[in-house]
């Protein structure tokens, strides 16, 4: 089995929490593996980043450089060529800067590719077999992977369970190492996400809301039994761009990231670019129609119903119980 290694994203010196997804991942593969994350970034977040992630890895490779502050997958993948041994394998997060990154790196490293994992079904000789979802995660597909010259392998965020701390891994600095940090991209501006009248990145308990509410009307319901939980309402994309809601309540890859202890979710399918934004494994409870949503694999409690029928009555249950 060739090494295994993990790259972390991470965000003003925090690792993000896909990081233990990964070494799980990274166990998945292979349970006898020794894990090996690599930190890629500026010289004042890299150590930070570092200790937090070691006692989840064998061993945790940094680069330090400002010209790493602001992740650029063409700089990036200078230094991931230049320290990764021939026919390793490597995971990342499947994320907008993923899909960036890893193409390219797997030719200029010659190795396969597959990306948005969402499983593993074991090694045979050379070959990884893998499990994918096609049609906005309706369908699962299982695809074969060759590791004869390595590979690199996007995983699907939530897709694993993050890990348990182990022992306390090596910190190896290999800065010195990497040398050209070239680029034809230039770095200009971070712009931040717009914040409403609630930050639901701090909500502790969100019911968030989508396609199936049907018509704005019906928000009213929504905003009823949020108010008889104690929690902030939220939504999927359909629901932003239907402008129902303000798109500082949408959650996913293209809205906001969050990590509450339970999330709520009323008529939602549960793609990937919905659950990429869910952190943090929170207490998943998914009610849809739709016995096939995809957002029942994620679900800790699923309920097959019509949300129109089920939100008023949980509504009630839970004023009658207080």
């Amino acid at each position: 089995m060739a090494a295994i290694f993990v790259y972390i994203t991470h965000k003003n010196g925090t690792a993000d929490d896909s990081a233990f997804e990964l070494a799980a991942a990274a166990k998945a593969l292979d349970a006898a593996a020794a894990p090996c994350a690599i930190v890629l970034g500026g010289t004042a977040d890299v150590g930070q980043v570092a200790g937090q992630v070691a006692p989840y890895f064998s061993e945790v490779i940094t680069i330090a450089n400002d010209a790493l502050q602001y992740p650029n997958a063409e700089v990036y993948r200078k230094a991931l060529a230049t320290i990764l041994p021939a026919k390793s394998l490597l995971l990342l997060t499947h994320n907008s800067f993923s899909m960036d990154l890893a193409p390219g790196l797997s030719v200029k490293l010659d190795a396969a590719f597959a990306s948005d994992v969402v499983g593993f079904e074991g090694i045979e000789g050379d070959t990884l077999k893998l499990v994918r979802q096609e049609h906005g995660g309706a369908v699962s597909s299982r695809s074969a992977c060759g590791l004869a010259n390595g590979a690199i392998i996007s995983v699907r965020a939530g897709a694993f369970k993050p890990a348990e701390a182990g022992s306390q891994g090596a910190v190896v600095d290999k800065s010195t190492e990497v040398s050209d940090f070239s680029s034809k991209r230039s770095f200009v501006e971070v712009i931040a996400a717009e914040v409403g009248d609630i930050d639901i990145t701090k909500s502790e308990i969100l019911v968030a809301v989508g396609r199936g509410i049907e018509e704005e009307d019906n928000l009213a319901m929504v905003h009823e039994l949020a108010a008889a939980m104690g929690a902030d309402v939220a939504c999927s994309r359909p629901v932003v761009d239907a402008k129902w809601l303000e798109k500082s309540r949408q959650v996913g890859t293209s809205g906001q990231t969050v990590s509450p202890k339970v999330y709520l979710a009323l008529g939602i399918s549960g793609s990937f670019q919905h659950m990429g934004g869910i952190k943090g494994s929170p207490f998943i409870v998914a009610v849809n129609k739709n016995k096939t949503a995809p957002i029942f694999q994620s679900a800790d409690i699923g309920v097959v119903a019509d949300i129109l029928d089920f939100i008023p009555v949980l509504t009630e249950k839970i004023n009658a119980g207080k």
